[in-house]
């Protein structure tokens, strides 16, 4: 537990960092998460493909950096955002980036 739980906390500060980022740039907000979760799959995929007979680098890279990294939650929130902003199509492209890249990334990740 305290391999996932220091790995989280690595991952939660990178997130963190990177939004803070945008935020001070003033660059749209979702580019930030969409950005976030699409190395974080990416790299998700690579860790699995390297290390996939090392539980404890799963655990502490998988498990904990890249699950305090990524943000499914804020990912959530943005969408609800735009539907209530009535943004249908900037939604359906958020949607459709974020799972499809993220898919894409991570099977790229597992084949490098």
């Amino acid at each position: 537990m305290m391999i996932v739980g220091c790995g989280a906390m690595i991952g939660a500060v990178i997130r963190y960092w990177i939004t803070s980022i945008y935020k001070r740039m003033q660059w749209d907000w979702l580019l930030a998460t969409l950005l976030i979760n699409l190395s974080g799959a990416f790299l998700l995929g690579l860790l699995t493909n390297h290390f996939a007979n090392n539980q404890m680098a799963i655990n502490f890279g998988g498990v904990g950096v890249l699950g305090g990294y990524t943000t499914f939650s804020t990912f959530n929130t943005e969408l609800l955002a735009l539907i209530d902003e009535h943004r249908w199509f900037t939604m359906g492209l958020y949607l459709l980036l974020s799972y499809g890249g993220g898919i894409a990334l991570a099977f790229l990740g597992l084949k490098i």
